[in-house]
């Protein structure tokens, strides 16, 4: 009765961890000192993770497929935001309706922006996934893994920070040392999560592999 496919539970997870980092990655928490990390942070590497694992046993093309599909979510979410956002609410809604607005109206910004950035950063994943794979074969899992994220975390990352938090009211400069003490920190942080679940990227392709 519980017997699902294996693909088709990556595949909801990888849409999962996607949807729920646009809903709720606005919100961020301190970290060291003065850093913080948005919520996001638990999420997205399993979406590199997922690319991973389902590029080393399906290859780059079923792969892809999946990526675009994460794509479409992403605008059928913006435009149900805005959807959302502009319909009148009901007299006992009233009272909510601009938490409501400022809630998905941060959430809207944040999913054009992840829409990018995620655009970029997920292709980039794969084709050096598998550039790595073609060149070394079936050897080093690892390294081919955590090379392909490292680079992509960082364009997804300063995309990312780019299009969300880039300030039209000040200048250059400063929105070049703010955007740079967020983008470093954070990426770094998230090749250290890459680092951490290597082990889950084998443990994942075995058990896709399996039967």
């Amino acid at each position: 009765m519980l017997k699902i496919n294996k693909l088709d539970f990556l595949i909801s997870l990888y849409i999962f961890c996607i949807i729920v980092s646009e809903l709720m990655g606005a919100k961020t928490f301190p970290l060291i000192g003065k850093f913080s990390a948005s919520v996001a942070i638990f999420l997205m590497p399993f979406i590199f993770t997922v690319n991973d694992i389902i590029a080393e046993v399906y290859g780059k093309e079923r792969t892809k497929s999946i990526i675009k599909s994460g794509l479409i979510m992403i605008v059928f979410l913006i435009l149900f935001s805005f959807l959302a956002i502009s319909l009148p609410p009901s007299q006992r809604f009233s009272e909510n309706q601009s938490a409501y607005k400022n809630i998905f109206g941060v959430s809207i910004r944040i999913s054009i922006s992840s829409l990018i950035a995620f655009f970029v950063a997920e292709y980039l994943d794969v084709l050096v996934f598998v550039k790595i794979r073609e060149m070394m074969k079936e050897k080093s899992l690892w390294l081919r893994n955590n090379v392909s994220n490292f680079i992509a975390q960082f364009f997804d990352t300063s995309i990312f920070y780019l299009f969300a938090f880039y300030s039209l009211d000040k200048p250059l400069a400063n929105n070049v040392v703010f955007l740079f003490g967020l983008i470093i920190p954070y990426w770094i942080l998230k090749c250290l999560v890459s680092v951490f679940e290597t082990p889950v990227v084998y443990a994942g392709v075995k058990w896709l592999k399996k039967n």
